[in-house]
Formats: structure tokens, sequence, C-alpha cells
């Protein structure tokens, strides 16, 4: 019987193991909001089920990423010019470390945007961030005690709105985007030391900010991003180009998503004309006039990344007007305000989760018609999109970070 009891204890561990996710950078394991997880909060307020509220330092609007008993996040502080990548103990909410990354006096920037826009990367061992020091783009990796390990500068980069490009991971590769006003480029660092392992020269010189999203799609994996003029797809192995879409806008901030089920990429965007594209992955070159399964300018965001959850294609404008649509199709199913929103939208359990600039956060369950499941408020402005991890939910405010959910246990 013990050892009857003992198995059972160890296959149910497993199991528990394997439902909960790291969220280790820019929208998640995935790169697309989405979280396997079905334990997700879905009601809170200001005195419920918040299990600790922690100040951060300086500003803002970068996301949390979250491994294991450890959050990420950065920060800078005005008064110093040090741009600081952030340690916070998951279990009680406690400022561990903070390291500076960066000084330097403040670039230009949007109204909207903050000298720490870029959501960090993690891999377990390493955590990657972005910033702009002058006119250089500045990646570094430090271990998880705050002790820099290596720092790079891949090249220039020259925006009136600032840098909010967030580094992704890729087998043994940092990937980071800096689409900008000048000579564009892509950029894959090796994850151990820095070193440059490949780089894309981007066309149309034209600033955007979209990070790419990897995907395995048409029998091949592929990074695709919108930005800079232009739809593409590249290998991310290598860099090489495999296929390229004109347009449809000028700028793009919002990244893109993938529907396995129907097996169409998606992008929104932006400026100065607002489309949505859904686009079959299997093009080989120039694929504008034969790749575009569906397309509308109606419900088109440019800042907030839209999500798929089942059938459903989801996205909120960053005026906060949101639109439910057939995948397959592109028909509108339903449309709901839910206030000027420019944070991404995420997912758990079937749930999509909006969250507005006043830290209200709408969850929604796709289908058909709207179903609002909760409405939940925080009592803090927010940009930066959730994280979702092992059944807690972590948004960071203007001023404060949040954990949402049960107490996490401390032997995990």
């Amino acid at each position: 019987m013990k050892l009857f009891l003992g198995s059972l204890a160890i296959v149910f561990l497993a199991s528990s193991l394997a439902r909960a996710e790291n969220w280790p950078m820019w929208r998640g394991p995935r790169l697309d909001g989405t979280s396997s997880e079905s334990s997700a909060p879905t009601r809170w307020g200001s005195n419920e089920n918040i299990t600790w509220k922690t100040a951060l330092p300086g500003a803002g609007h970068a996301s949390p990423v979250v491994w294991q008993d450890r959050v990420f996040t950065v920060s800078a502080d005005e008064n110093t010019h040090e741009r600081l990548l952030l340690c916070v103990d998951r279990r009680d909410g406690k400022l561990l470390w903070k390291s500076t990354v960066v000084q330097a006096p403040a670039e230009r920037t949007h109204r909207l945007n903050t000298l720490a826009s870029s959501t960090p990367a993690t891999d377990g061992e390493r955590v990657f961030s972005a910033f702009l020091q002058g006119d250089r783009v500045v990646v570094a990796a430090h271990d998880f005690n705050g002790n820099e390990v290596w720092v790079q500068r891949p090249g220039v980069f020259a925006s009136v709105h600032g840098f909010c490009s967030s580094p992704v991971l890729f087998e043994d590769k940092v990937i980071v985007n800096c689409d900008h006003d000048g000579d564009g480029y892509i950029v894959a660092l090796a994850r151990t030391d820095g070193r440059e392992l490949w780089r894309i020269d981007r066309p149309n010189k034209t600033r955007s900010y979209c990070p790419p999203l990897i995907r395995k799609a048409a029998g091949s994996t592929q990074m695709v991003l919108s930005g800079s003029k232009c739809v593409t797809s590249y290998d991310p192995a290598t860099g090489k180009l495999r296929w390229i879409i004109d347009g449809p806008t000028e700028q793009f901030v919002a990244s893109p998503v993938y529907s396995e089920r129907h097996n169409l990429f998606f992008i929104t965007a932006g400026y100065p004309e607002h489309h949505i594209l859904a686009i079959r992955p299997d093009g080989h070159g120039n694929v504008t006039d034969t790749h575009i399964q569906w397309r509308t300018k109606k419900g088109a965001a440019y800042v907030p990344s839209p999500i798929v959850e089942g059938d459903y294609f989801l996205i909120v404008s960053d005026s906060g007007i949101a639109h439910c649509f057939e995948s397959a199709s592109g028909r509108i199913v339903w449309t709901e305000r839910f206030g000027e929103q420019h944070a991404s939208l995420v997912s758990a359990g079937g749930l999509v989760y909006f969250l507005n600039d006043k830290g209200v956060t709408h969850v929604v369950k796709p289908g058909p018609t709207f179903e609002l499941i909760a409405k939940n408020e925080i009592n803090e402005a927010t940009f930066a999109s959730p994280a979702i991890s092992d059944g807690q939910i972590f948004i960071r405010g203007e001023k404060s970070l949040f954990c949402i959910g049960a107490a996490r246990s401390q032997t995990k």
C-alpha cells in the first residue's frame, strides 16, 4: 500500500508540474499570449485574491516574466538615469535585487512609451534585456543573482518614439528586432556569450516595434513579423527570407499570432492605416497577391497584440473596442467596448483577459455571442501585458507589481 501511495504521489506531482508553465518572455512560452494552464484566477479586486503587491522602483511598461520562484522585469530611474533589471521573489513579492544595465541620459520617447518598455526574457539560467543607450541598442545577459554575464551593442537605432523591442529566445539564440528610421536589422546573438550568429538587413528603413513570432507552419519553422512596410517570414536558424507581403501599412507595434487549427498567421496594424490580415504560411518569395486568406480594416489595433483561442480571433483597438472574429472566415461575431487599452491579450483555460489602461480586466469566454465571465479592478493604471504562470497572474501597474491568485507552495 505504501508503495502504491508513493507511486500515486509521484504521478500526481508529475501531472501537476506538466500543467504548470513558466512565462519566460514577451507573451509567454509560445510568444502568443496563450497559457496551457486551466487554473488561472478569473476574479480579483483591490482586497480580494491578491497574494501580494510590491512597489517597483522607477517606471516602465515592460511586462513581467516568470521562471519558477523568480519574477523579472525592467524599470528606469529617471533621477539616476539607470535602466534597471529587477528580480522579485514570487512567493512573497520581496525585491531580491536590482542590477544597472545601462546608465545614460533619457532618449526621446512617445508620450505613451517609457525608457523601459522592452520585456526581458529568461532561459532559466540567464535573463536577457534590451535598452537604448544614446543611439545604440544594448542587449545584456545577467545570471539569476543579478551578475552581468555579457553585454553587446549590435547597432544603432533612431526613432522619435523611443525603443521597446523585446528580445525573444529560440534554441541557442537571443533575437532582437531593430527596425528603425535608418538601416534596420534583426540580429541573433548567442545566449551563452552574446556573439553574433546572424543578421538580417531589413527593407524600407521605417520604425516598427514588433517582436517576431516563431512557429512550425507549412512544414518548416518560421519567424514571422510585421514591420517596416511589410510582413515577412524568415528561418530563425539562419535568418534566410522565406516569404514577404508588401505593406499593408507603414508602422507596426502589435505582435502576430498563429492558428494551428486553421493554418493561418494573423497580423494587425498600424499607422497610418489600420488593417487585419489572415495569411496562409505555405508561400515562397513575394506572396502579396496570393496568400492573404482574408483582410479587413474593421477592429484593427495598433499597439495591443491580438490572440487566437479555439475557432476565434480576438482583438482590441487602442481606443478599447474589442472584436471577436471567426478565425477561418473573418466574420465578426461580436463587438464590445472595454475602455482604452494598450496591454496585449492573454488567455488561459479557454478564457481571454482584456486589461485596460485603468487596470480593469474583463475576462471573456470566446464564442458566437459575447459572454463576460468577470470584471476585475486593481485601482492602478496599467500599460504592461499580464503574465500567467502556475495558477497565478502577474500584472505590472504604473507603480506596483501584483500577484493574483492563491499563494504558491514553498516546496515548488
